[in-house]
């Protein structure tokens, strides 16, 4: 497996070369390193390698792998990128600075009633679906105005951007637009929702992320391209 530091270096050369050709400031990117299934020592080394921002899937895995290790390094921050069942949304309050597949209106419900007693807000992105049938997210713009309405109904969530996933295809034009579709929502919510930070745009992963970056991305979730393969 290509050392993390290599991998790391490559991946900012290759987003410095995708910003700069489109006329972007490499600047406003964030990486994230997407650690499921990657234990403490891939953590560490990419920690040494400059990431602070990581993203995990499921509740169980992070409370195992986090808590310690943001004991250790209290910049570390972390958000969950995958789909959070209401039952499990307490546990993910106390791991996570930021839920990023807010993609029903129950669960701002969820979230927002257990953050009302909290000192610090809650960020969330709201998730859009873009992609496959199977994949979560609210289906449209107009869905989207209404969770909106809804984060801002408690006091101690706010918004932070949206996030969607491309579908998994080798068809370029297909994965062009599905970004394109979150940045058309982005621009909407914008002007019906000004007051409200839209700034994240959470898309691109491994396959992918150089086109995310051509259509306005500012973040970017990368495992495989960084870690290697999953393990099972």
């Amino acid at each position: 497996m290509m050392a993390i530091a290599e991998a790391l270096r490559r991946l900012y050369e290759r987003i410095h070369e995708v910003c700069i050709r489109v006329g972007r400031d490499p600047g406003e990117v964030r990486l994230m390193a997407v650690s499921k299934f990657h234990e403490r020592d891939a953590l560490e080394e990419a920690w040494q390698g400059g990431i602070r921002l990581f993203g995990e899937n499921r509740v169980q895995e992070a409370g195992r792998k986090f808590p310690g290790f943001k004991q250790d390094h209290p910049r570390t921050e972390l958000h969950m990128i995958g789909s959070l069942q209401r039952n499990k949304a307490k546990a993910a309050l106390a791991l996570f600075d930021c839920i990023q597949s807010v993609d029903r209106d129950e669960l701002i419900t969820e979230l927002g009633t257990l953050t009302l007693k909290r000192e610090q807000p809650l960020m969330v992105l709201l998730e859009l679906h873009t992609g496959e049938a199977s994949k979560a997210g609210y289906p449209d713009v107009e869905h989207l105005f209404r969770a909106t309405e809804r984060v801002l109904s408690f006091p101690n969530l706010t918004i932070g951007g949206l996030m969607t996933m491309a579908p998994f295809t080798e068809d370029k034009e297909l994965i062009r637009g599905s970004f394109r579709s979150l940045v058309s929502a982005r621009d909407q919510l914008r002007i019906r929702f000004p007051g409200c930070d839209w700034s994240c745009l959470s898309m691109g992963m491994s396959n992918d992320f150089e086109i995310a970056l051509e259509e306005g991305a500012t973040l970017l979730r990368i495992g495989t391209a960084l870690f290697g393969e999953r393990r099972p």
